[in-house]
């Protein structure tokens, strides 16, 4: 058998790379805010304001906007979002209980809304994001450049954070 001589650390890099590409890598939880007041304090320092029916933060109570165990891309999304549009921003929409279920959902830290009140918010998405079809409840799609995903639902765009970008 032939013996062969030691292997370039860049034969060894290629090696380990495509062994961890086949095996799959494990992804890391998301980031979150654990307190609602940490995720407001950052939106507030951007001047993104937030309502709720129930004028409540209570994570267990649908009539609140609470931002407990969002996720950190969400809020950078939303500041994002504020500092390319220059609209003014107003939450409606967080972590809080009473959004439907799933993996990119409010209560799992993806999803935010944000009022349709103001026209800066609605100009902007749909002259500056692709129309991306409709939803099967009637919404209309767009898709920002960093595949975020914002849904007219009448009274709120319902955004799905894929990332920390508008």
């Amino acid at each position: 058998m032939k013996r062969m001589g030691p292997l370039s650390a860049r034969t060894v890099l290629a090696v380990t790379a495509s062994i961890l590409l086949l095996a799959g890598t494990a992804q890391a939880a998301p980031a979150k805010y654990a307190r609602h007041a940490d995720a407001a304090a950052e939106l507030k320092k951007a001047g993104i304001t937030w309502t709720s029916s129930g004028n409540c933060s209570d994570w267990n109570k649908k009539t609140c906007t609470s931002f407990t165990q969002i996720n950190k891309a969400s809020v950078a999304g939303l500041i994002a979002f504020k500092k390319a549009s220059g609209c003014n921003v107003i939450v409606t929409g967080g972590t809080e209980k009473g959004h439907a279920s799933g993996t990119y959902s409010h209560r799992n830290g993806y999803k935010t809304d944000i009022s349709t009140k103001v026209a800066c918010v609605n100009n902007y998405i749909t002259r500056k994001f692709a129309k991306a079809g409709t939803r099967s409840d009637g919404a209309a799609l767009y898709k920002s450049p960093a595949k975020n995903v914002y849904a007219n639902e009448g009274s709120h765009w319902d955004i799905t954070h894929y990332n920390s970008k508008a």
